[in-house]
């Protein structure tokens, strides 16, 4: 199949391929939110307890299943969606993509922080991980501003 005729198709499904990339986002960023709350029950259970192995492999789950698969196809999705739609040269979308850049950070940290608390460490305070929670709802917050008055 030719690009052109490839662009055709994908200009006919823009819509489903956006309703996909806000579902993903739901996903994504509902994970996110769980995520810290996971591991602040964990590092109050009493380490080496059934009670923390249960975390262990709850926040496992979570990560596998529903965290990086949506990072991804919120990735995949999204850089259809600029394609398509021709938004590469647009302001807010760079500012969009810094913002979602440094969530997947935030993700990939998350990610690393729990594969410490499953080794035993528990290197930041419960009010700290409280504090991060916050991180997604803000930096969401702003996405959406950016996604709907497209200021720039």
């Amino acid at each position: 199949m030719s690009l052109p005729a490839m662009g055709y198709i994908l200009s006919l499904t823009y819509l489903w391929i956006k309703a996909a990339h806000i579902i993903f986002v739901i996903f994504w960023i509902a994970g996110l939110f769980l995520l810290p709350r996971y591991y602040i029950y964990h590092q109050e259970s009493t380490p080496g307890s059934q009670e923390e192995r249960r975390w262990i492999e709850r926040e496992a789950k979570l990560r596998k299943i529903i965290l990086t698969p949506a990072m991804i196809l919120v990735w995949i999705l999204g850089v259809t969606l600029a394609t398509v739609g021709h938004f590469w040269d647009s302001g807010w979308l760079m500012a969009k993509l810094a913002l979602v850049i440094g969530l997947s950070a935030y993700h990939g940290y998350m990610v690393g922080y729990g594969k410490r608390l499953a080794r035993g460490e528990r290197p930041v305070s419960g009010k700290a991980l409280r504090l991060m929670n916050e991180i997604p709802g803000i930096v969401t917050a702003a996405i959406v501003i950016l996604v709907v008055l497209k200021p720039f």
